[in-house]
């Protein structure tokens, strides 16, 4: 595997609760993890950011800490093929929409909160 320099290699996100954010992503992205211990969690990259050999790699993780996470860092947004599916799989999976889903420049996207109070967005192309 080979990484490209000074490109972003991996994401870390502070959670309140290890167990009910690994659910939360899991039911709603379908996330998968290896985890490390107690407080911390990998995270896998999804199918279609495998390897060529099928290989999984991490591309971030879940850190568990006592205080909530702090609002105003960098913003993390994820791709949807289908926008309306992601919304509805953010919700079911107990998220919370914060930014209801609008039109940008390239196409359209939807900020939500995770249960730990992470604020991320999806975005997907025009239909």
């Amino acid at each position: 595997m080979s990484f490209a320099h000074h490109s972003i290699n991996y994401l870390e996100l502070t959670v309140t609760d290890l167990a009910a954010a690994k659910a939360f992503y899991g039911e709603a992205f379908g996330w998968q993890f290896v985890d490390y211990g107690p407080g911390y969690s990998g995270i896998l990259a999804v199918a279609d950011q495998q390897t060529s050999s099928g290989e999984s790699y991490e591309v971030g993780g879940l850190a568990e800490a006592e205080d909530p996470p702090q609002s105003g860092g960098p913003f993390v947004i994820l791709f949807s093929h289908d926008l309306e599916a992601s919304q509805r799989a953010v919700e079911t999976a107990g998220g919370t929409i914060t930014v209801a889903p609008y039109a940008f420049p390239g196409g359209k996207r939807f900020h939500f909160a995770d249960p730990s109070g992470n604020e991320l967005g999806v975005w997907a192309l025009p239909e």
